[in-house]
């Protein structure tokens, strides 16, 4: 009796260890952000974009955090996964080149870049990241595949900081399943770059697909729709 009862607590611990829920760490730029629930808490949020029309309107419909892509994701998925943290920040490049100032010269973002906060996403079974939006709009130019030796000045260019950002989520959390999610309507060359070296890291790419958006952020719809996307990637 005593074996067997030795047995069945075994198993119990088994069955619970399959089922438990994954952490899942997302590191992500304004699409990914809710004022009050990215952390640190230092970091800029975009929504909710308090901004209205003419007539009165919200300018982006998503106004509260349930609404969010990773909120819908987590919620309709409880029994598998739950978060771990979420580092987002607005405006955040993969490169250290930003938005360009009052003069016409592109601000140093290195400070919110990808690669600087990669290192705080807590203890992730699973780590989402979601970027390249700003460095596709802030005019980022590519450079070359560098796959070492990075200096700074390197990491102004798109293709080198993405390889050292994934050197360093690899580094990091090696036991942790890592994709990234691509968004719609970005530069060519800027989605091929993020394809040619997640393939090089073994990091599979969610091409995100007919995602409504206002303001150029998501809409209640595009969130619903970045949420189904990434469940199925998941899933699969």
């Amino acid at each position: 009796m005593k074996k067997f009862s030795i047995l069945f607590m075994l198993l119990a611990c088994i069955s619970l260890g399959a089922f438990a829920q994954k952490k899942v760490s997302i590191l992500g730029d304004s699409y990914s952000t809710f004022k009050g629930h990215i952390q640190p808490d230092v970091n800029e949020p975009w929504y909710p974009f308090d901004y209205k029309d003419k007539d009165g309107n919200y300018q982006n419909d998503v106004r509260t955090v349930e609404q969010t892509w990773w909120r819908v994701f987590l919620d309709n998925n409880k029994d598998k996964y739950v978060l771990e943290k979420n580092n987002s920040y607005s405006g955040a490049t993969i490169s250290c080149h930003g938005y360009k100032d009052k003069d016409g010269n592109p601000e140093d973002y290195c400070y919110r870049s990808y690669a600087t906060r990669c290192v705080n996403l807590g203890n992730p079974d699973i780590i989402l990241i979601f970027g390249a939006t700003n460095d596709s709009w802030a005019g980022a130019e590519v450079g070359d595949y560098q796959y070492a030796n990075f200096t700074k000045q390197d990491l102004w260019f798109f293709r080198p900081a993405l390889a050292q950002l994934l050197q360093t989520v690899r580094m990091y959390y090696p036991k942790a399943r890592v994709h990234y999610i691509l968004n719609s309507e970005l530069r060519e060359e800027i989605n091929e770059s993020i394809y040619t070296l997640c393939g090089q890291y073994n990091v599979p790419v969610i091409t995100l697909k007919d995602i409504e958006k206002q303001m150029g952020h998501p809409s209640v719809k595009g969130m619903k729709a970045i949420a189904k996307q990434v469940e199925k990637a998941l899933a699969e």
